[in-house]
């Protein structure tokens, strides 16, 4: 049996990349409407799943993009990291980084009409923490110690120890955003559900039919900016195909996401020039992960030897149509602390990629195709996600290079879950991983690096500086010291990459086509939430 911090850490990475993945199924419904008609100032989007129960406080089946459309945060998180205000107008902390007090935005209200205030941002903490282990994956929510009112407009958050990604963490879109009153069932645990989707966003749920759409209207007492749309119709067209025709067709006015459609759709679609298209800036690492517990991988030339040993640029180009970029970093530098990461990018070299081998003992005997030491060949297995074509022939490449290192690279492609759970079980040679992006990262990605049954655990394991830098990462998340915190993620995370065992490769985008009548479309910092900020198309 795990343990609980493993169960909770299983289930982030769950919630994190299945979400990702866009899997799953809905079958509940909270209207019934059967009418899709819409007026004119509308956004027609596709999705590939149902929006779910639109509850704040739990996971799948309800999308994170929907749910943040309805449900805000006290904190919100820009480009470049940075977190301003929004539910809360200010925040102080107290020295010693445990003591958290919120000024709360006045004139805020409800969908229905109601106040927001301390007593609702405090009942929806309290059904939270009734679940604290549901929700024990986003650190803070483990160490909090108490939740008071201070006055109507006053919130405090008492925490066990310091943890700096505190503030950071209130930025995500589930599960600390709040519910109005009216949501709430009697008992008043969100975990078995909510009376009706009841939030302070720009917009409400209006038309819901299961599986088929749902209409979101513009909330004509939000207290921001009001959309410049009216509403928002969501598609859900599980095929990507079928998503592609009825763009064509311009049933459709926008496609969005991480593999909504394949990048041989998306590159047809550009070269038409019949659309608008735009590509994000990095939200995630692709990453390469090496189980250093294993004998053929142990040893860090090794580790070197395989990735000078395989030409990146080549590969990232030719798989993703230059869609994604080569990473020379493990965390994309455009999210907190990784701007300063001083490591030395791994350039194609086959000669110096066999020259390590040899100096590793690994030789190449006359006749024979694989590298050998002491009898044992050196055969080593990548895993990765069946389903995920990018994956897959990123595989086959490696497999075809490491060949000529005289390396034996079986490739076995496996479903989702078994990808998780062989990792978890750190029951895998090499594996395909992608951090978690913003707001979550880098903090969430060290987190996972050092918790033990893990397999990045087995990862760093043959790392001569292990302790070191598990006690730096235990350092970081509790130093209120910002200097000293750049410091030692700059050590934490060139260490890492500099071992070998995580190797870079490319940085994932998203990706968002429309029709021509669509303007003013952005990118959301936070990789979660909806991109309908701003958004407008001609009448």
């Amino acid at each position: 049996m795990l343990n609980p911090k493993k169960q909770c850490l299983y289930l982030f990475v769950m919630v994190l990349i299945l979400s990702i993945a866009l899997v799953g199924c809905s079958s509940d419904s909270i209207g019934n409407s059967e009418s899709t008609t819409v007026s004119d100032n509308t956004i027609t989007f596709a999705w590939p799943r149902d929006i779910g129960e639109m509850n704040p406080h739990i996971y799948n089946p309800s999308q994170l993009f929907a749910q943040s459309m309805i449900y805000e945060p006290l904190v919100s998180y820009h480009d470049g990291g940075e977190l301003k205000p929004h539910l809360a107008e200010s925040w102080d902390i107290s020295e010693d980084g445990t003591e958290y007090i919120f000024t709360l935005r006045q004139g805020v209200k409800f969908s229905d009409g109601t106040d927001f205030n301390a007593a609702i941002v405090k009942k929806n903490f309290d059904a939270i923490l009734t679940n604290r282990d549901t929700h024990g994956w986003l650190g803070f929510i483990s160490k909090i110690a108490q939740t008071e009112i201070i006055d109507e407009y006053t919130f405090k958050l008492t925490l066990t120890e310091a943890y700096y990604p505190t503030i950071q963490e209130l930025a995500v879109v589930r599960p600390v955003r709040f519910l109005g009153e009216a949501g709430f069932p009697q008992d008043g645990d969100t975990s078995k559900g909510i009376e009706k989707a009841v939030g302070t966003g720009p917009w409400v749920l209006d038309e819901y039919k299961v599986d088929e759409f749902a209409t979101f209207k513009r909330n004509e007492n939000y207290w921001g900016e009001l959309p410049n749309v009216e509403k928002i119709m969501v598609k859900v067209i599980p095929d990507a195909e079928t998503r592609v025709l009825a763009f064509e067709k311009g049933d459709i006015d926008l496609i969005y996401g991480e593999g909504i459609i394949s990048i041989d759709s998306f590159m047809q679609l550009e070269s038409t020039g019949s659309y608008k298209t735009s590509i994000s800036e990095p939200v995630a690492t692709r990453q390469l992960v090496m189980n250093t517990n294993i004998e053929q991988l142990s040893d860090v030339r090794v580790r070197q030897a395989l990735h000078l040993g395989f030409n990146k640029q080549a590969m990232v180009e030719g798989v993703t149509s230059g869609l994604e970029e080569v990473a020379d970093y493990i965390l994309p530098t455009n999210i907190p602390y990784t701007s300063k990461i001083n490591t030395t990018a791994v350039d194609y070299h086959v000669e110096k990629a066999k020259e390590l081998l040899d100096e590793a003992g690994w030789k190449l005997i006359e006749g024979k195709n694989v590298r050998e030491k002491d009898g044992q060949p050196l055969e080593i297995e990548l895993m990765y996600n069946s389903a995920e074509s990018i994956q897959k022939t990123m595989a086959e490449t490696l497999q075809s290079e490491w060949t000529g290192l005289g390396v034996k690279l079986n490739i076995v492609g496996v479903e989702l879950t078994t990808q998780v759970e062989r990792f978890k079980a750190n029951d895998f040679h090499l594996n395909f991983f992608s951090n978690y992006g913003s707001p979550y990262d880098p903090h969430s990605f060290v987190n996972v690096v050092a918790t033990e049954g893990f397999g990045f655990s087995e990862a760093i394991s043959a790392y001569p500086n292990k302790e070191e830098l598990l006690n730096q990462i235990a350092e970081v998340k509790q130093t209120t010291d910002e200097a000293r915190r750049q410091e030692l993620y700059t050590a934490i995370l060139g260490s890492l990459q500099e071992q070998g065992a995580i190797v870079p490769i490319s940085y994932i985008k998203k990706i968002a086509i429309y029709q021509k009548g669509v303007s003013h479309f952005t990118f959301p910092a936070n990789r979660d939430e909806h991109p309908f900020t701003g958004i407008s198309v001609n009448e």
